[in-house]
């Protein structure tokens, strides 16, 4: 990965999602709000959480903040569009992330955290990667939100680290997980997914 906002991430995203996501972009954004809406009530289950760690409550409080105005602009742009809203059952990624979240403190509060910047991080990426290659409308949005999803991540990262000195080894076995999570084959075409089935690479020769 190259170093700078990204560089938790032990894989970069398979070309093919990039394709992929690039071809069905209206459809990924009815995901991309529902993404947005997700940051915003895990910043606040944080915060419910941990209500004596006042720094955390302030950081998370305007995280919180930001994510609904993303949601917003999504919206509005998805109706400017003509994209319709449309139920759909969660992805893989997020709930395969949490199978390895320990269940008690001080742990719980530390993975959290770790897989928050993670999440951050990778939505950071692809945001950069589909910027140069949407619709200029949507490209310039989604070059805007790689900036904040940065700063993100930058956020979690750094409530991490103050909640346990030793962060990095935790840190690379959630990354390890979530590098596979984002880069094996996925029946449906998400945000935080891997590469649908159709546009996955084949087994080598």
């Amino acid at each position: 990965m190259p170093e700078g906002d990204t560089d938790i991430l032990l894989a970069p995203t398979p070309d093919a999602w990039v394709q992929a996501a690039a071809e069905r972009w209206r459809k990924l954004l009815n995901d991309h709000a529902q993404c947005e809406k997700k940051a915003a009530s895990t910043a606040l289950a944080l915060m419910f959480a941990y209500p004596q760690d006042r720094r955390l409550a302030g950081a998370l409080s305007r995280l919180a903040r930001e994510e609904l105005r993303h949601f917003e602009q999504v919206q509005k742009l998805m109706i400017a569009l003509d994209v319709p809203f449309e139920r759909q059952r969660p992805g893989r990624y997020a709930s395969g992330l949490r199978t390895l979240l320990r269940t008690f403190d001080p742990g719980r509060k530390l993975d959290l955290l770790l897989t928050g910047a993670l999440i951050e991080a990778r939505s950071c990426e692809r945001f950069r990667l589909l910027a140069p290659r949407l619709p200029k409308e949507v490209g310039g949005f989604y070059a805007q939100l790689a900036r904040s999803e940065a700063r993100h991540y930058e956020q979690y990262l750094e409530l991490a680290q103050e909640a346990a000195p030793q962060w990095r080894q935790r840190l690379r076995e959630l990354a390890e997980h979530e590098a596979r999570l984002a880069t094996e084959a996925d029946a449906q075409l998400r945000f935080h997914s891997g590469p649908p089935p159709a546009h996955a690479p084949g087994p080598a020769q």
